[in-house]
Formats: C-alpha cells, sequence, structure tokens
C-alpha cells in the first residue's frame, strides 16, 4: 500500500483555520468565511470545514476524538493487525509441524 502525500501541507492548514477564525466575524457566518477562504487558498469549503472542524476538536472546544487520538487508535489498529496476521502463520505452522510429527510417529 503506496502512503498519499496530502496536497496541502501542515502549515497551509493551520494558516486556513486561522484565518477563518480571523475573518469569521467580516461574514454572515462560519461557513461563509470557510467558503471565501477555501477559493482563495484552492481547496473545497468541505475540505477546509474539515480542517477548522478537527482543529476544534484537538482544541477541546468540539467533541470528538483529537489528531493524536487518531494517529495512536491508527497505530494500534495496525499493530493488532500484524499480531492477528503473525498469530495465523504460528497457527499454520504449529498445524504443520504437528502433523509431521505424526506422521513420523505412524511410521515404523
Amino acid at each position: 500500500m503506496t502512503k498519499r502525500t496530502a496536497p496541502f501541507s501542515p502549515e497551509v492548514r493551520e494558516r486556513a483555520v486561522r484565518m477563518v477564525r480571523d475573518h469569521e466575524g467580516e461574514h454572515g457566518s462560519q461557513w461563509s468565511a470557510i467558503q471565501s477562504i477555501a477559493a482563495k487558498i484552492g481547496c473545497s469549503g468541505e475540505t477546509l470545514r474539515n480542517w477548522v472542524r478537527q482543529s476544534e476538536r484537538d482544541q477541546g472546544v468540539r467533541p470528538g476524538q483529537t489528531t493524536d487520538e487518531r494517529e495512536r487508535i491508527k497505530a494500534l489498529e495496525r499493530e493488532v493487525r500484524e499480531l492477528r496476521q503473525a498469530n495465523e502463520i504460528l497457527r499454520k505452522a504449529s498445524a504443520y509441524f504437528a502433523m509431521a510429527e505424526l506422521d513420523r510417529r505412524s511410521r515404523p
């Protein structure tokens, strides 16, 4: 599986979120501020809205998983997947060697 690089750097994301917060008062709603700034930086309004929401979760303003928690969960899920694969390999190897041992004992 290849890792995809994000088209926007973390610095651009942080700056865009900061711009939304700074210019929110100049617009009728947060969404209109998001749409205006998204057009300026070249991303969709929904993408910028997701960045703003994640930033709010990271700061504790909005309930949900923070970025650190999401990364930790992803790492733990990866570890569980690798351990299950290793366990399956060991289970198959154990069965193979058990059959080989039984076969060896049954021969005179």
